[in-house]
């Protein structure tokens, strides 16, 4: 469902998660909880929906930093949000969690996703780096890489990658 020609949106489209929320805010209890990560973690990981970030590594709202974007790259924007979660927010080490199954790891690069969006929506997206890799060790590796000798983040900043199978809810340490 998208927006209309003048840019509105259709009645109904989003009543379902408004009327959710106005449930959700009758039992709030977050009010108060500093905006730090109380226990020092940033988590970057992917959009899946398979993914719950904070039950499935014991965590609890407040405790981490959770940045989330399609195959749980480390882009540009990525670390711009670190180096303000490390400096403002209470972050002194990094997780990074790519998934099994995921999408952006399957395909051998962008122009198979460009492709696929221009043959069957006729949209040109190749204005847009999708950062897919269908080498998701060698892609995490990288992005390691790149946290650990950004000139911005701390030196020794302890940063770390596993990967999260979606079908166990299991957690594997890299060693990368």
């Amino acid at each position: 469902m998208s927006s209309n020609e003048n840019g509105t949106v259709p009645p109904g489209a989003f009543d379902d998660v408004f009327e959710a929320n106005a449930s959700y805010a009758e039992t709030y209890s977050l009010a108060g909880l500093k905006p730090v990560a109380a226990r020092g973690l940033a988590l970057v990981t992917c959009m899946d929906s398979r993914i719950e970030p904070l039950q499935m590594l014991g965590l609890k709202p407040g405790d981490a930093k959770i940045l989330r974007n399609a195959g749980a790259r480390v882009t540009d924007d990525t670390l711009r949000t670190l180096v303000l979660a490390v400096y403002l927010l209470g972050v002194d080490r990094v997780l990074i969690l790519p998934h099994t199954n995921c999408k952006m790891a399957s395909v051998p690069g962008d122009d198979t996703v460009h492709d696929l969006i221009q043959e069957e929506y006729g949209v040109d997206t190749r204005s847009l780096e999708f950062h897919t890799n269908d080498d998701q060790l060698g892609a995490l590796a990288h992005d390691l890489e790149r946290i650990r000798h950004h000139p911005l983040l701390p030196a020794g900043l302890p940063v770390t990658g596993a990967i999260y199978d979606v079908d166990t809810g299991r957690v594997a340490p890299t060693g990368l």
